[in-house]
């Protein structure tokens, strides 16, 4: 009997979760894809931060790829402590299954996005299409470059911005609307799975005539390859594209790193984490920050999902789901 009670408390310690001295040296962030080098920039900072406050040293790992791929990731068994999303349908999903708090956009300031951007246009030097707006995307002599709105967040709002240029260019008229982002679509060369592969076919392999990606994006690659002499254009309206974090609480709470996971993110908000982002192009909220870096960020005018498309469940059914318009726009393209 001895011997019976001795393993049922072994194995009740087994499968517990870790103590509260057990602290893993480790979380993992379940990014978007082309978020690789701001969090390369971001983690160190936040590391010696938490070490100085608390002396533990902490490995931060990171996972990159389409958000919707990445949620399914973590439903099928990666074990992301945090994820850094680019939009809030990707969170949501992860909510409904059990793995992120129902409530997760009241835990963090802003809706849980600590700073926003919006598709924006890199072209080539001289720009020699004279590309300014999503109109120009629909010309045949333009090829445009962004990746598969089927499988990333990116190329989503991508596909929101366009239809919601082409509601306002038809006065309102969907079937218009509708046709616009056809020919647009008809318009793309190849549709990469992710960001970071579509700028790898626009820069490396030098196909189309524009990248449309974050403002961000463009930003870093016009700063990396400044010897291409790429050019930014901001077309006349954008939509808003928010950039959600949650803890991923069933996998926090089985590696004892809620505490750690929450800090992580928390320090996205804080005025050093705030300060590195805008750095990195990301329009962030903290108004000290932002005035700061006001003039590497030119006006824009942004429409909301929620206000355009009835927010994200509405256009996920209507445009994304299986069957909607983006599977009729892409079918009859």
């Amino acid at each position: 009997m001895r011997q019976i009670l001795i393993l049922g408390a072994a194995l009740a310690l087994a499968l517990s979760p870790a103590s509260a001295q057990d602290k893993p040296g480790d979380i993992l962030n379940a990014s978007y894809d082309v978020a690789r080098e701001l969090f390369q920039q971001i983690n160190p900072v936040f590391a010696a931060e938490w070490k100085a406050k608390t002396g533990q040293t902490l490995e931060i790992k990171q996972s990159h790829n389409g958000t919707s791929r990445q949620a399914r990731s973590i439903v099928e068994g990666l074990q992301a402590d945090v994820v850094t999303f680019n939009q809030a349908t990707d969170v949501q999903f992860l909510a409904e299954k059990g793995f992120v708090a129902a409530d997760w956009q009241t835990k963090f300031g802003n809706n849980a996005s600590p700073f926003y951007s919006f598709p924006a246009f890199l072209v080539r030097k001289g720009n020699p299409k004279n590309i300014k707006d999503w109109s120009d995307l629909a010309r045949a002599d333009v090829k445009a470059v962004f990746p598969n709105p089927k499988t990333s967040g990116n190329a989503r709002y991508t596909y929101l911005a366009a239809y919601a240029f082409g509601l306002e260019q038809a006065k309102g008229d969907d079937a218009k609307a509708q046709a616009f982002v056809k020919t647009v679509l008809s318009n793309v060369p190849v549709f990469d799975t992710g960001g970071r592969a579509a700028t790898t076919t626009f820069v490396e392999r030098n196909i189309g005539d524009v990248l449309i990606t974050f403002e961000s994006e463009v930003n870093g690659i016009r700063r990396e390859y400044g010897d291409k002499g790429y050019e930014i254009v901001i077309p006349s309206l954008s939509i808003l594209g928010e950039f959600p974090v949650a803890v991923v609480d069933r996998v926090a709470a089985r590696r004892n790193t809620q505490d750690v996971s929450r800090a992580y993110l928390e320090f996205l908000y804080s005025e050093a984490g705030q300060d590195i982002l805008a750095k990195n192009f990301n329009r962030v909220h903290n108004p000290a920050v932002a005035e700061k870096y006001k003039a590497q960020f030119p006006p824009v005018r942004l429409v909301k999902v929620e206000d355009v498309f009835g927010g994200w469940e509405k256009a996920t059914k209507t445009h994304f789901a299986e069957g909607g318009v983006l599977d009729q726009v892409f079918v009859n393209r």
